[in-house]
This record gives C-alpha cells, sequence and structure tokens, in this order.
C-alpha cells in the first residue's frame, strides 16, 4: 500500500502540514491541517508569529500521525528563504524570527558595496541582490549593534528552525542556505569570503547538509507531546522553491519552471552556478537543488501584489474571493497599463491599491480604483514580466525555452495562466498546486531508499496529478503590448 511522509510545507501567506502516500508508481497527498501565516508588528517590526506556528505545525503533525495510523516513514520542513532564528548558547530562541519585508534592510545594499565590490559578492555567491537576503539582514543587526546578534551563538533558517525544535539537531540544509547570499556556490560551503568582507560572524552558522539526508527522529519530549512513537525527520528541499522544482513533471529538455504563489519564482535547472557578467547585469540568482542541480532563476514579486489588494480591500468591508477577482480581471479592459512588479514600493505590507496608482501617476498611466481593473493590470504585468525573464534566461543560460512548467498555488488563477501562454507565445502547462509538498514528501521517499532519483520523482508526479495545457493566442496583439510594456520599462527604470 505504499509508504507515509509528512510534508510541513510553510509559505508566507499559510501553512499547511500534508501527509503522502508513495507507492512505487503513485504519490497519494492528503492535506491534514491548514493555518494562516503572516507577518505581524512587534513593538514597530515585522516578526513571524513563531509560537502560534510552532503550535500548529505540532498539531498537525499529531493529526497527520493519527491519520496515517502511527505508520511514518519520516517528516520533513520546508520554508520560505532568507529569514531566520537566532538560538543562545542554551539553544533557545533569543528573539521571534524578523519577516523579510522588515524595514531595517532599507539602505544595506549600499552599506554592503562599500564593504565590498558587489561584482565579487555575486561570483562568490551567485545570488541576486535583493535587500531582503539574509546577508543585509545580518549586516543590519550589526551595524546597528543588536544585542540579539550579541547573544546569538548558532543561526537557523526557517524550516531548519522548526526541525531543530522537533528533533534536536542544529544544521542548515543546503537548498535553503544558498538562499542567503552567504554561501560559495562552487563548494556549497559558507563564504569565508564573504563573511570576512563584511565582517559578519561566520561562527554562527551550522554545518550544511544536502537534501534527503536523515538528519534525526522527534525528540522525546515531542513524542511524549504528541503521543506518539519516534518518527524519522529528514531534511527535504527545505527552501520550498527546491522542493517544488523538484516535483516539476517535466521530462523533455527544453523546459523552465514558474512556482506561482506569493513569489514568482521563474528558472531553469542547470548542472553549475552561472556567474557571467550577463548573469550578474540581469540579476540571476544561483540557488541549490535537490540531485546536485542549481536553480538559476529570477525571484519576481508575483501574487503578492493581488494578495495585499485583496487585505486591503477587505479591512475596508470588502471582501473578495481568489475566484471573484478573477472572474473579475476576466471582464476588465486587457493592456490597462502596466506595472513594474518588482517596483522597491511593492514589497512592505500595506495599503497596496495606493502604491500601485502612486506608480501607475508616476508613469504618466491612468490611475483606477475598479477592483478587477486592478487586478487585470497585476495579472497583465506579471504575464509581460514572465515573457521579460524567459528571454533573459534563454540568453544568459544558453538554452532556449520550448515549455513552461508552472507549479504551486498560483496556477488555480486559469486567467493568469492563459495570460501566461499568450504572453511568452509558447506552451504552458500546470500542475501541481501542491508541487512544494509533493517534492518535499518524495526527496524524504529518496532519502529513506524508497525511490532513486529526482527523475523517479517527477515520473510519479506525472503519474499521480491531472495537468493542464495552455496554448498561446492573440500573438500578434501580445507582441505590440510587449513592445510597449517594454519602452515603459525601459523608460521608467530610474523609477523603478
Amino acid at each position: 500500500m505504499g509508504k507515509n511522509y509528512i510534508a510541513v510545507d510553510l509559505g508566507a501567506e499559510s501553512g499547511r502540514v500534508m501527509l503522502g502516500n508513495v507507492s512505487n508508481d503513485k504519490l497519494e497527498l492528503k492535506e491534514i491541517r491548514r493555518f494562516e501565516n503572516g507577518a505581524v508588528d512587534q513593538d514597530g517590526t515585522l516578526r513571524w508569529d513563531f509560537a502560534r506556528l510552532f503550535c500548529e505545525i505540532k498539531k498537525g503533525i499529531g493529526e497527520a500521525i493519527e491519520a496515517a495510523g502511527g505508520k511514518v516513514e519520516g517528516l520533513a520542513v520546508d520554508s520560505w528563504g532568507v529569514d531566520f532564528g537566532l538560538l543562545d548558547a542554551e539553544g533557545d530562541l533569543v528573539e521571534y524570527p524578523y519577516c523579510y519585508r522588515d524595514s531595517r534592510t532599507d539602505g544595506m545594499l549600499e552599506k554592503a558595496f562599500e564593504l565590498m565590490d558587489k561584482r565579487a559578492i555575486y561570483a562568490n555567491s551567485g545570488v541576486q541582490f535583493m535587500q531582503i537576503n539574509t546577508v543585509y539582514q545580518l549586516l543590519s543587526m550589526k551595524l546597528n549593534n543588536s544585542p540579539a546578534l550579541a547573544r546569538a551563538r548558532t543561526l537557523l533558517f526557517t524550516a531548519d528552525l522548526i526541525s531543530y525544535l522537533l528533533c534536536g539537531r542544529k544544521y542548515a540544509e543546503y537548498t535553503l542556505a544558498s538562499t542567503s547570499q552567504l554561501m560559495n556556490m562552487e563548494t556549497g560551503q559558507w563564504s569565508q569570503e564573504i563573511f570576512d568582507g563584511l565582517g559578519l560572524p561566520i561562527e554562527l552558522m551550522p554545518e550544511v547538509v544536502t537534501p534527503g539526508i536523515r538528519v534525526g527522529e522527534l525528540s522525546p519530549e515531542i513524542c511524549s507531546e504528541l503521543n506518539c512513537e519516534p518518527v524519522p525527520v529528514y531534511a527535504a528541499g527545505s527552501h520550498d522553491t527546491a522542493s517544488a522544482v523538484a516535483a516539476v513533471p517535466a521530462s523533455d529538455e527544453n523546459w523552465a519552471y514558474l512556482s506561482s504563489g506569493t513569489w514568482s519564482l521563474l528558472g531553469v535547472e542547470v548542472p553549475e552556478a552561472i556567474v557571467t557578467d550577463d548573469a550578474f547585469e540581469m540579476g540571476f540568482t544561483n540557488e541549490g537543488g535537490v540531485g546536485g542541480t542549481i536553480r538559476f532563476l529570477k525571484n519576481i514579486m508575483g501574487l503578492w501584489l493581488l494578495q495585499e489588494c485583496r487585505r486591503d480591500w477587505k479591512e475596508q468591508g470588502r471582501e473578495l474571493s481568489y475566484g471573484e477577482l478573477a472572474e473579475m480581471a476576466g471582464n476588465a479592459e486587457p493592456f490597462f497599463g502596466f506595472l513594474d512588479v518588482n517596483y522597491d514600493e511593492f514589497l512592505a505590507p500595506g495599503d497596496m491599491p495606493a502604491k500601485i496608482n502612486r506608480y501607475l501617476e508616476k508613469t504618466g498611466q491612468k490611475t483606477t480604483e475598479d477592483k478587477g481593473q486592478m487586478a487585470r493590470l497585476i495579472l497583465d504585468s506579471l504575464a509581460m514580466r514572465y515573457r521579460r525573464e524567459i528571454q533573459k534566461v534563454e540568453k544568459a543560460s544558453g538554452r532556449a525555452v520550448e515549455v513552461l512548467h508552472v507549479v504551486g498555488g498560483g496556477i488555480k488563477n486559469e486567467l493568469l495562466c492563459q495570460l501566461t501562454a499568450d504572453a511568452i507565445g509558447k506552451k504552458v502547462v500546470t500542475g501541481p498546486a501542491e508541487a512544494t509538498a509533493s517534492g518535499n514528501i518524495l526527496v524524504q521517499a529518496m532519502g529513506a531508499g524508497q525511490i532513486d532519483s529526482v527523475e523517479t520523482a517527477r515520473r510519479i508526479v506525472t503519474n499521480s496529478f491531472d495537468l493542464a495545457e495552455y496554448l498561446p493566442r492573440d500573438t500578434a496583439i501580445w507582441n505590440e503590448k510587449y513592445a510597449e510594456f517594454i519602452q515603459l520599462q525601459e523608460r521608467d527604470e530610474d523609477v523603478s
């Protein structure tokens, strides 16, 4: 009947605990518990409500073990990247972890480049420059003489921090660590050059482990609390995108992936980091993948803009489901205008509709108060941005893209999927929605010796989930509007 595994999958908007059953040719997933997530204000800073998150996770694990009749072969945690918790000498959390959207990293890129050459940082780490990166969070703490940093003895990234609290082992899983801009992507270990160049404490960093390794088992305290027997704990692709890409159901060679959710992560798999001048100038990142691969990709702001608009409208008394917003967007005017979805002002939460209208006004475009029109504006802009980044990834990697595989919760927005196919002029294949949990579970199965490779995992995904195809339409009008989009982006680069 197959073997059972538990995936704890933490996203910036929600978390879930999934139970997966893996047989030779099939993966069956069952959602056990889902809970909301989001940054909370703590004395004027943005933090994660860590105690509540861990409580929800433990409840979900207990419920999953019960649903599996106590027969569970493994458990693993994945999460978003860059954020971390600090442990003191006793192994206790020093403070609630910050959210990467907190303003403490404002201006830190410039501070870093005063200390170390920008091109040298990229040549070493291969990671794109975003103020949310771990390196700039740490630099902010150092430059501001953070008491928490002074007390800290160990840094653990979000998913690995959860695993530590479950099994007691301190480690940094490779795919998650690689997002920090603190790793040398040639060696897969911490970069002494970057730590020395920026004056950061490398002694905080734990050992790096590879995805699929067994790191321990549920501690006696957790087992007692959940009334269960010990369950093996694995390091999956602890970065959620690494797990998602491991579950991309692709067998052809010329494919790219788009992990679609709060963030859009668009790229290709390559055998080694690409740190050429083209990659540097285009802002591509090299992050660790499962099976010894590199995820060569671009971070795009993604559905965060729509999520924040929806939250703002709800606070104003108009609650709209994502399905309703998609329908409203489908009825709105296409090509009303275009956004740079990575515009700096869009990073922080709050008042997103007003921020969007300020951007439109600043770039000489019409503003709108119509909710459906604003939703369509976001979706059109995302689709156009995908086209631009696919063209760049083809140039930087030297690889032609024929098919785009889209995975993650964003595939539920069928309008965005179709607009993406229309914009890029290529076939789009979508599914599965729960790619991250699927990849998490299948990497565990690899670690447990049940399956032998990422290729086998992808074949299992293909056998297990319904996939949808979207073919491009109205190519001429999209080509015409894309030219307008590029002109706007290039003209207003000083704005964005």
